[in-house]
């Protein structure tokens, strides 16, 4: 009877350890799978698992030998499922990327091909070279890629996804790359039917073009977070960049809040478009013998005033001046102008300085001497003004082009990350 008696505590203990266990496991779980979302949000390395996870293109085990077959037998399904490796496998192979601006997206510099292209050869499991930047275009801006981006943090903070080196190893160094021009708007699954072989035959492919090569939508989400990634995150200027960056914004910050104007109105711009309105017969034959200097803008027979009313042209700085008025900002609203030089040059500037006299330049925010290292570089004076664009209270941008949309970009995905933040 007594053994009887104390077999109900004994149950109740057992059922009370039980119950723990099960919380400190449920707890666990919980715990893991957040630290897990949040690494992949704020783009850190993953936690490395247990387990060993399976190669973007191939199975789990395996000698290093094997790792290079593992690229032409997996099918292209079962690449979009699986899951990135915590340290990435490499393979021999080496995809080597000319990053090239000769595109209906003309401007200084595009970070969508950069971030298109690596997120091709993480899909395809490659090594990548840092990009070469065109030298050829309008601009001519001598710049290197190292010139404008902080490349070991660029190399570093994609490590966990895609190997990157600074150049092409010695043994393919006297190699001539097989050159070539990607489909534009491919799917992922191009470049692993189409491509992967080409880089398995050639050992080295060279990409001579990289804008728009790589279609927006449709693309496994996984991709779509990296390009994020390497956009938000890997592509941090240069520290002689960021340094001057802050300075400005300082500067501009010690008076109040100011806007940015990214006035698209260069003459790369206008004569690519064959947007017109408002110009002089001698400033419109200008514009067209350009259009026709630059082969690779292929269309050359533009009617400005069709394409006007469809609303694909950039505003002028007049219509700007109105829209600015519109919205309701106050004759001293402080105006930061982010462009290059304005085709017709202050001339064209003279309504809106004459509603809005506030009108601020880099010049006036820096001495000659702090600028002079920039001069005749475009692509650095672009990411001065990206800087102060996303730092600003308000942009305004007068035509929907890169800078637009990546500013755009840019303060969304910082202000989600505030979000969780303040969530947490």
């Amino acid at each position: 009877m007594a053994r009887h008696k104390s077999s109900p505590p004994a149950i109740r203990r057992r059922g009370v350890g039980m119950l723990r266990w099960a919380v400190r496991v449920a707890s666990s779980i919980v715990l893991w799978t957040a630290l897990l979302h949040l690494s992949s949000l704020l783009g850190l390395p993953r936690p490395p698992l247990l387990a060993a996870r399976p190669s973007c293109l191939g199975g789990g085990g395996g000698s290093n030998s094997s790792a290079s077959s593992a690229v032409t037998v997996a099918a292209a399904d079962e690449v979009g499922r699986l899951a990135p490796p915590a340290v990435p496998r490499r393979t021999s192979d080496t995809l080597t990327l000319c990053q090239n601006l000769r595109s209906s997206h003309v401007g200084t510099w595009n970070l969508e091909a950069i971030c298109d292209m690596v997120t091709v050869a993480r899909y395809m499991n490659l090594t990548m070279v840092v990009p070469e930047l065109d030298k050829q275009s309008f601009w001519a801006d001598p710049s290197d890629f190292g010139d404008i981006f902080d490349v070991n943090h660029f190399i570093n903070s994609l490590q966990d996804e895609v190997k990157i080196i600074r150049e092409l190893p010695q043994k393919f160094s006297r190699k001539v790359p097989f050159s070539m021009q990607p489909i534009s708007w491919s799917s992922e699954k191009y470049y692993l039917r189409q491509i992967l072989p080409l880089v398995r035959k050639h050992k080295v492919v060279r990409f001579s073009r990289t804008d728009s090569r790589l279609a927006n939508n449709g693309l496994p989400l996984k991709l779509q977070k990296l390009r994020c990634r390497v956009n938000y995150n890997a592509l941090q200027f240069a520290p002689s960049i960021e340094a001057l960056g802050k300075k400005m914004i300082s500067a501009l910050r010690k008076t109040g809040s100011f806007i940015v104007l990214h006035l698209r109105y260069e003459m790369d711009m206008l004569a690519f478009s064959g947007c017109t309105h408002g110009c002089s017969d001698e400033e419109t034959a200008e514009l067209t013998r350009m259009r026709y200097a630059y082969p690779w803008w292929k269309e050359k027979e533009i009617d400005s005033e069709k394409k006007r009313l469809e609303g694909l042209c950039p505003l002028t700085p007049g219509e700007t001046t109105l829209v600015l008025k519109a919205l309701g900002f106050p004759r001293d609203t402080r105006i930061y102008i982010a462009s290059g030089e304005i085709y017709g040059g202050e001339k064209r500037l003279t309504e809106l300085k004459t509603e809005f006299p506030n009108i601020i330049r880099k010049e006036m925010l820096l001495s000659a001497d702090e600028l002079r290292p920039f001069q005749k570089h475009s692509s650095q004076m672009a990411a001065l003004d990206y800087l102060v664009s996303i730092a600003s209270d308000v942009f305004i941008p007068s035509n929907d082009g890169n800078m637009a949309k990546v500013v755009e970009g840019h303060r969304r995905s910082a202000t989600s990350i505030f979000l969780l933040f303040v969530l947490v």
